[in-house]
């Protein structure tokens, strides 16, 4: 089992000092990966449900710093060796996919190959209606900008057509270092997340994950990729959830699992030493 650190650009670490002691710390102690949040603006007042809190509400006051995704992801690359670097996840509906392909790659090139680009459809209506992107359109352009960017990945310049984008023979370089392309990883919490990761993700990742939703989750990703004719297991699952014990994790393994992510044990440099250091020895010292 691989070991994830979420929420890695909110508060105290969305400053340099605060960022690079979570991103060593972790990396000391074995965790794989660390991966950030998004919300370019946060509408006051917001009346639309956040889907991960039973108040509705995202967790903080809504003038908490959310930072760009993939610039502390950047900043980690250069502070850290091991640790891949995931956006966890990016609204890729209200991104361009020829700047995302473009910034991702450079990532990649940046960190060796240590790019992972999660995406989400996202939730919060009022701020599609700030950025002018239609709220009903979002599933569309979101599976519409992952087949772009792959095709803005491929090794020789090809025009791309859709519903929501199109152009010509285009030169989008560098190209990322991994040999297949930076994975794509598809979130979300619900069938519609399971089956688009089946048909177009290199991972899936519900975030929230228990033991009471995952199962249908994963057997809708199976039924899904049996109608397109791609192998499950190609698939990498990735989720947080509650771990009580290491069986736990092997109850996450047993189901497919190959990664779970926790966030910050702590805001406070000892409390993440401490907090960081404990999981470890409990959880992925057990392998």
């Amino acid at each position: 089992m691989k070991f994830g650190l979420m929420f890695a650009n909110v508060g105290p670490f969305a400053r340099p000092d605060g960022l690079a002691h979570l991103a060593r710390t972790a990396e000391a102690a074995g965790f794989e990966s660390i991966w950030t949040v998004e919300h370019v603006v946060v509408p006051v007042g917001y009346r639309s449900e956040y889907p991960y809190s039973p108040s509705g509400k995202m967790p903080g006051p809504e003038d908490s710093p959310i930072p760009d995704p993939v610039l502390p992801l950047a900043y980690v690359a250069a502070v850290t060796t091991t640790l891949r670097l995931g956006t966890g996840v990016m609204i890729l509906p209200q991104r361009h996919p020829a700047y995302v392909a473009k910034e991702i790659a450079t990532l990649d090139v940046l960190s060796s190959g240590r790019a992972l680009l999660g995406v989400g459809i996202g939730w919060l209506k009022e701020e599609f209606e700030t950025l002018g992107v239609p709220f009903g359109e979002r599933v569309a352009r979101t599976e519409e900008s992952i087949r772009a960017i792959r095709s803005l990945w491929g090794a020789k310049p090809a025009p791309f057509a859709g519903a929501h984008y199109r152009w010509g023979a285009v030169e989008s370089n560098p190209k990322p270092v991994q040999p297949d392309g930076v994975p794509i990883i598809v979130g979300g919490h619900v069938e519609g997340a399971a089956r688009r990761a089946a048909r177009l993700g290199d991972g899936f990742f519900p975030a929230r994950g228990g033991f009471d939703t995952l199962p249908g989750l994963l057997a809708a990703l199976r039924d899904e990729c049996g109608k397109v004719g791609r192998d499950p297991a190609k698939i990498e699952i990735t989720t947080g959830g509650p771990l009580s014990g290491p069986d736990d994790v092997k109850r996450y393994a047993d189901l497919g699992v190959s990664r779970l992510v926790i966030p910050p044990p702590a805001f406070d440099r000892e409390g993440i030493e401490r907090g960081l250091g404990a999981f470890a020895e409990r959880f992925i010292a057990k392998g």
